[in-house]
This record gives structure tokens, sequence and C-alpha cells, in this order.
């Protein structure tokens, strides 16, 4: 399962080492919903080698100014502490996929 990622936990998180797939998203956003189930999948199949989970973006001002979050879904791809490569709006899973094989 996703991990629900916070202001409060996501330094924890990041201290992991990990790889970080971060979907920044809303309840009320429709293209939201419709990729929940893809990042649901992707992290359980990249469980314990890559952190992946959901920042709500009405709960989490924090972390959604520090990352200049405009748009959601955004799903940000981190790796040490850097984002190298983000993705605006809903995709099929292969394309989520396939930024995430770039992060490993």
């Amino acid at each position: 399962m996703e991990k629900i990622i916070t202001d409060a936990n996501f330094a924890e998180l990041e201290a992991t080492g990990l790889p970080m797939v971060v979907d920044f998203s809303a309840t009320w956003c429709g293209p939201c919903k419709k990729i929940a189930p893809i990042i649901e999948e992707l992290a359980q199949e990249y469980d314990g080698r890559v952190v992946v989970g959901k920042c709500d973006v009405d709960d989490n001002d924090a972390l959604t100014s520090k990352y200049g979050i405009r748009n959601v879904p955004t799903v940000l791809f981190i790796k040490n502490g850097e984002v190298v490569d983000k993705h605006v709006g809903a995709a099929p899973k292969s394309e989520f996929d396939k930024k995430i094989q770039a992060l490993l």
C-alpha cells in the first residue's frame, strides 16, 4: 500500500535513503482519483526499493510550497533529496513505471 506522506513524516521517509515517488493530489480532483489505483499498484511492486506515496495538497502546505505544486495531480520523482523528474496530470501506468525505473 502507498504511504501517506505529510509535512510531519516527509523527513523521516526521506531519511531512509530510498528514492521517493510522491503523488501530490486532492480528494476533490478527478484525475487524482484516476491515477490512485496506479500509484497503489506501484507502491506494492516497488515495496522495499522505492517509497511510493500520496500527499494531500489541502492538508500539507509546507511540502506543497516547498516543491511549488500548482496543479494536481503532480507526481515527483526524488532521488538523494533532489527532484529528478516530475509528471503533471494523469498518465498510464507505463509512464510512471518508466520514470521509476530511471530512479533505480
